[in-house]
């Protein structure tokens, strides 16, 4: 199993469960995201906290999430980052473009402070 998907009261969770967020996950991550968008939910929380490493067609995946949620006017939050994983994101600048907290419950927060 490559996730943990569990729907919480405002928002889903989705937990990748492996090490490396690369092209052997990435697309199946892009088609979960699809279908939890498809059935109604528009706000996401992906917990990358199991992740050491991710590569271009990770981060494509995490821009999938946020375009879904932004075109369904939710809020997508990126969680537990490791230093390897937030580096990527500080130099490909998507730390300006995306919600990340360094916890789950912190990600919930900020979807109930944001209300949609």
């Amino acid at each position: 199993m490559e996730f943990k998907i569990e729907k919480r009261n405002h928002f889903t969770l989705i937990q990748v469960l492996e090490e490396k967020l690369d092209t052997h996950i990435a697309p199946t991550l892009k088609s979960e995201l699809v279908l939890v968008s498809g059935n109604g939910e528009k706000n996401i929380i992906l917990d990358l906290s199991k992740c050491r490493y991710c590569d271009s067609s990770g981060l494509s995946a995490i821009l999938v999430a946020n375009r879904l949620c932004k075109n369904a006017s939710g809020t997508f939050v990126l969680t537990g980052l490791n230093d390897a994983v937030e580096r990527l994101i500080t130099i490909s600048q998507l730390d300006t473009v995306l919600n990340i907290t360094s916890s789950v419950d912190e990600g919930a927060k900020l979807i109930a402070e944001t209300g949609k």
